[in-house]
């Protein structure tokens, strides 16, 4: 199996309004290093995964939904918990519905966004598309 990693950052504004999140409950801000990775079982023609630059414009127009957004008014997160798992979901799911039209999108095997909050503390959601 083959990968390619493309990193791009976004910040967002939420809250999580669960006794379990503590001072996370209130209106806060986040920033996020997004790690979009797209397997494939072979490599195309041209030895690649994909188009680095592809990808990232693809990366790119999912995250501008996102980004200096405050999620709580959010429509895609309208009545749910927009968490850093949740968030992984969203990207995985939205970056695959945008690539599969793409010339290399239908022989990729899977999507894994991973977001980083911090160095130390990071959550993944690895989409399988075959």
């Amino acid at each position: 199996m083959f990968s390619l990693t493309v990193r791009r950052h976004f910040m967002i504004a939420h809250s999580l309004p669960r006794p379990v999140f503590g001072p996370a409950q209130g209106l806060h801000g986040a920033t996020f290093v997004a790690e979009v990775t797209f397997r494939r079982r072979a490599l195309n023609t041209d030895a690649i995964v994909l188009d680095i630059g592809a990808a990232g414009t693809i990366i790119e127009e999912v995250l501008a939904d996102l980004n200096y957004k405050n999620l709580d008014e959010h429509p895609a997160f309208a009545g749910k918990l927009s968490t850093t798992e949740a968030l992984a979901e969203f990207v995985a799911r939205a970056v695959a519905a945008k690539i599969k039209n793409t010339d290399d999108g239908a022989e990729l095997a899977g999507v894994d966004v991973t977001l980083r909050e911090n160095p130390d503390a990071w959550a993944t959601f690895a989409l399988d598309l075959s």
